[in-house]
């Protein structure tokens, strides 16, 4: 197990790009569970924004006034990047698309030892920071943690849990089936856009990753796209879902001997009509096409400028569910992990918990670019279970 050794720095956790969207969400969270104690810092590049923040937070939790400290940094400015890391135990960061706005912090935290999560949903972004970052994170004992929101904790920690149901030392298959009710912020939609607009360098920068990364030895990992099919376990369409999230899956499935000597995920979006599985494709297809064109992308991006996002209401009515298929040594395991807003609300609540994990929980002995489940694993389940996230065990034969 191992501890935090930088307990004498001032701050626990620190979260950077607090007064965003998803940002001011989390730091309401955090304010509202941190345990008594707990020393948190709201950092971002404008100061006026952040005593405003400050000040909303003393009021709905005047209890938490004392622990609020605010930490002036900017993405662009890595000397403020390299205070912000040495100053805390963790930090959690907001601040996408990450491609853009995440190397510094990155860097700063790996050169520091300093913990770090963030949310972000970009392959490119994760393997890049994996090639320049993780050997020195490795020495310094920083574990660097991306994709703790939506994407991809539901998704990584649901099948590390439908894991932990089946046999071991057997070959193990996981499916996943997404379904969600949501709206989106324009960081996200930016974010998403950046994405698909840079298929080329996504895969040049997968292609070097691979070059400076291991192999598994005596044991295999794949990640199948699957077919478009009809799925009798969720009676619904299943459509293959391209997101981080079954790459994610599948770096845990390889950290962990625990998921078998021969492991296989797929992971779908769960459609209930036909029509809509036969619009789907066509909608995205429209979007990946237009995003490869740069005016078109800055023109979609301008239409849903970051730090607006659904309201209360909107987010109150939304939903997502993620059901699991495991099977294994003559045996299936059904479980499901599902929750509220799964954009907003509860990635704040993921993210929250992550970095409250990081901070205060004993872990396992890891370091270097990390996955949330070879990083936290049951600690951070039970956490966002206490925080009303589900993860049950629907049956298993």
């Amino acid at each position: 197990m191992r501890h935090n050794p930088n307990s004498q720095r001032p701050y626990d956790v620190a979260l950077f790009g607090a007064t965003g969207f998803v940002g001011r969400l989390t730091a309401r969270y955090l304010s509202a569970h941190a345990p008594h104690g707990c020393r948190l810092a709201l950092a971002g590049r404008d100061p006026k924004k952040l005593e405003v923040l400050r000040a909303d937070l003393a009021e709905s939790f005047p209890d938490r006034a004392a622990d609020l400290a605010i930490v002036v940094a900017d993405a662009g400015d890595p000397a403020t990047m390299r205070a912000l890391a040495q100053s805390t135990r963790v930090v959690a960061s907001t601040v996408g698309p990450y491609g853009w706005y995440g190397e510094e912090l990155v860097a700063a935290c790996a050169e520091a030892g300093t913990d770090y999560a963030d949310l972000t949903g970009e392959p490119e972004f994760v393997d890049r920071m994996f090639v320049r970052h993780a050997g020195r994170a490795q020495e310094t004992g920083a574990r660097i943690v991306h994709s703790c929101g939506f994407d991809s904790l539901p998704h990584d920690l649901g099948v590390f849990f439908t894991v932990r149901q089946l046999p071991k030392d057997v070959p193990l298959s996981v499916d996943g089936f997404v379904r969600t009710r949501a709206g989106i912020s324009g960081g996200t939609f930016a974010s998403a856009l950046s994405v698909i607009g840079r298929g080329l360098q996504a895969t040049a920068a997968a292609r070097e990753r691979r070059r400076h990364e291991p192999g598994l030895a005596g044991r295999r990992v794949r990640i199948a796209p699957g077919a478009p099919r009809f799925s009798r376990e969720t009676g619904a369409w299943a459509l293959p879902l391209p997101t981080i999230d079954p790459i994610v899956v599948g770096r845990s499935a390889a950290a962990l001997e625990r998921y078998g000597p021969d492991f296989r995920y797929r992971h779908y979006a769960s459609v209930q009509t036909l029509p809509m599985a036969l619009a789907a494709p066509i909608g995205a297809a429209a979007l990946v096409a237009a995003a490869q064109i740069p005016p078109v992308r800055s023109w979609l991006t301008s239409r849903y400028a970051p730090g607006r996002g659904p309201n209360e209401q909107q987010r109150g009515r939304s939903w997502f569910r993620v059901r699991f298929v495991g099977a294994g040594g003559g045996q299936q395991a059904f479980t499901e992990v599902s929750g509220g807003d799964p954009g907003y609300d509860e990635t704040a609540k993921m993210l929250g918990e992550a970095a409250l994990c990081l901070a205060l929980d004993h872990l396992p002995e890891t370091s270097g670019q990390v996955t949330p489940a070879a990083a936290m694993g049951d600690a951070l389940i039970d956490r966002l279970r206490t925080a009303g996230i589900g993860f049950r065990v629907c049956r298993v034969h």
